[in-house]
């Protein structure tokens, strides 16, 4: 078939609505752009196709392949999710944005990567302090390839049958075969814990193992993550199976000004606000507090049918925050 015969397909499904029709066309273009050895053009094709509405339901998984759920309480063991995010939304270390954006050239060139016997990277850990970025920066790998993000539920995993606990890995794993996503497993440290550990009994050393034996047969081409905030308690072997690792630290000055700015975009300010003085009072925050100062001053605002945010507002709301991590620490004196 003709390149303009399959162009007058695709006009015609799509003035007529016909979505299987112009899914055959869409495919049949894709493929002989394959036969061409087009291959950049096809695999860009395909991200766009089925990032459509309708493709999302019948093409990005199997939609007879039920969610997999914990045998002892029925806990579905991961959840789906659609992301709309952007890239230029993520403020981080100059090193760490660099490190996304070569896994993101990689997926997008893998077929180029491929001619000359390389596979992209696939297998990532994300590690450093609570609310530094990792989970969004699960949310925009899964924006930018218009892929589902399949977040692992490690508290559904465990399971208080220690012998289940390895089935659930096995069906985690089986489900992620039958469809093209970003995967998540967050706090991986849970069952990656070091099999030297004293404390550890033999069912959980059992559960590192099969984790492990289940990391090396992947070879999906699928990015997987795994995320923890406590990457010192890993067990070594762990490290072994990823191909990239991101430490995502504390931002510094410079990077908590940009947060602040960012995160009040949303409403008008005083000019004469003192962003640095509110970067210079956040000091060993994360970007996760930092959202929650901004957002929770912003709100006193709103709340109070004000037209602008002012500094004494960041102010208070900094000092509230102070508060919450003198409760949290126990140091209330």
């Amino acid at each position: 078939m003709k390149n303009t015969e399959i162009i007058k397909m695709l006009f015609s499904s799509f003035n007529n609505n016909d979505e299987k029709a112009f899914m055959l066309a869409a495919e049949e273009f894709i493929q002989r752009e394959k036969r061409l050895k087009h291959n950049v053009v096809a695999k860009d094709l395909e991200q766009v196709l089925y990032s459509t509405n309708f493709a999302n339901q019948n093409k990005r998984f199997k939609s007879s392949v039920p969610i997999p759920r914990d045998n002892d309480k029925g806990f579905p063991l991961l959840e789906i999710h659609q992301n709309e995010e952007d890239f230029h939304k993520l403020i981080l270390s100059q090193t760490g944005k660099e490190q996304l954006e070569q896994i993101i050239k990689e997926y997008k060139d893998s077929d180029i990567l491929a001619s000359y016997n390389l596979k992209h990277k696939n297998k990532i850990l994300f590690c450093g302090k609570p609310g530094t970025g990792k989970t969004f920066s699960a949310k925009l790998l899964s924006s930018v390839f218009h892929l589902p993000l399949v977040y692992i539920r490690f508290d559904a995993i465990i399971s208080s049958y220690l012998g289940e606990t390895a089935g659930n890995l096995r069906k985690v794993f089986d489900f992620i075969e039958n469809g093209e996503w970003i995967i998540l497993f967050d706090e991986v440290d849970i069952i990656g814990k070091n099999r030297d550990d004293s404390n550890e009994h033999g069912e959980i050393k059992r559960v590192v193992n099969n984790f492990l034996q289940m990391l090396d047969s992947y070879n999906g081409k699928n990015i997987l993550i795994a995320a923890t905030n406590h990457q010192s308690i890993l067990d070594s072997a762990i490290w072994r199976r990823f191909d990239e690792v991101i430490y995502y630290n504390l931002p510094t000055k410079a990077l908590r000004k940009q947060l602040i700015i960012q995160y009040l975009r949303p409403i008008k300010r005083e000019k004469d606000i003192n962003i640095e003085l509110i970067a210079d009072k956040t000091n060993n925050l994360s970007p996760s507090d930092i959202k929650m100062i901004v957002e929770d001053a912003m709100k006193i605002v709103i709340l109070a049918d004000r037209a602008m945010i002012t500094e004494n507002d960041l102010l208070i709301s900094v000092k509230k925050f102070q508060l919450r991590e003198k409760v949290r620490n126990n140091n209330i004196k």
